[in-house]
């Protein structure tokens, strides 16, 4: 993945963000990465990053938590996909909720992916590795 990407993990379990930053890292993603532990924080950032220009050429993608406070992963995925401006950032939904009609909603809201956070440390270790894998290989549109 080109480094000038930077990845947004939003979370509200701080431990599952150090754990995917911590194993992004050492599937050497050395991209910049943002960590915000509810779903009005990362909004908010997009707002004011809006109003100031500073979000011009810049690249994106998220990994959304779904169960969150203040406003859920789904609630901030129906709003980002709604502006069009941060319509074209990627956002990759992660949860332990393996619901396949959850998995529908998503996807049909915009999602880009969605991953089942393991409940196994192992198996989550695993999956954030794959994520690393295919952070390597995806393009990320810019935004204008």
């Amino acid at each position: 993945m080109n480094t000038e990407v930077t990845i947004i993990i939003a979370d509200d379990d701080a431990g599952h963000r150090r754990l995917m930053q911590r194993n992004l890292k050492r599937f050497k993603i050395a991209n910049d990465i943002l960590e915000f532990e509810d779903g009005l924080s990362l909004l908010n950032f997009f707002k004011k990053a809006q109003e100031n220009g500073s979000l011009s050429n810049t690249a994106f993608v998220v990994f959304l938590d779904i169960r969150m406070p203040k406003l859920t992963g789904v609630e901030v995925l129906q709003q980002m996909k709604a502006d069009p401006y941060l319509k074209r950032i990627p956002i990759i939904m992660v949860s332990t909720m393996d619901d396949p009609d959850e998995v529908a909603r998503c996807h049909e809201l915009g999602c880009s992916n969605y991953v089942t956070k393991p409940v196994d440390y192992d198996a989550f270790v695993q999956a954030v590795q794959n994520l690393g894998l295919f952070l390597s290989v995806v393009q990320i549109p810019r935004l204008a």
